[in-house]
């Protein structure tokens, strides 16, 4: 199926580049806003627009079922998060995934393996991706760290 309709799940100037991305392509899109950003430009470049709450980002860009009705109540086929709020939530591309709206990025199976930072790291490996070296696992003391470092080489970063 060809996507002619895209809900923008984002604000300001993010949303504002895909709208005229998504219109060079010929599609129609949605904004979705909350109470406070009635008149921001996005909300006026879209073909359409949603309000999906109040004012705070947790009452209405972050609000799977309220942008999921806001998808579903104006015919849109797909969502474009833009990045942040819900980019990066497997629980959002999975709910897009059971009402058959399309998320324009990775899947849900992609999303969660990328979303662990060592599983993905050993996907990389497996496909012959180049990685930055490091130790996979859990050091164990202050001797067994620079251990480690010096088998790796320095410069390192611990992350705690």
């Amino acid at each position: 199926m060809a996507l002619s309709k895209i809900l923008v799940a984002n604000r300001g100037e993010i949303a504002c580049r895909i709208i005229r991305a998504a219109k060079k392509l010929g599609k129609s899109t949605v904004s979705v806003y909350s109470k406070v950003d009635t008149d921001s430009l996005h909300v006026r470049m879209a073909d359409e627009a949603v309000e999906v709450g109040p004012g705070p980002a947790a009452e209405s860009y972050l609000k799977i079922d309220n942008i999921i009705q806001a998808a579903k109540s104006t015919g849109s086929q797909a969502v474009h998060p833009g990045y942040g709020f819900l980019s990066e939530n497997g629980a959002f591309v999975s709910a897009l995934e059971r009402e058959n709206i399309t998320f324009i990025g990775p899947d849900s199976k992609a999303m969660k393996a990328m979303g662990d930072k060592i599983g993905s790291k050993l996907i990389a490996k497996e496909a012959g991706v180049n990685t930055v070296p490091g130790f996979i696992g859990t050091i164990d003391s202050a001797d067994h760290a620079v251990s480690v470092a010096e088998e790796i080489g320095y410069p390192v970063m611990v992350k705690v």
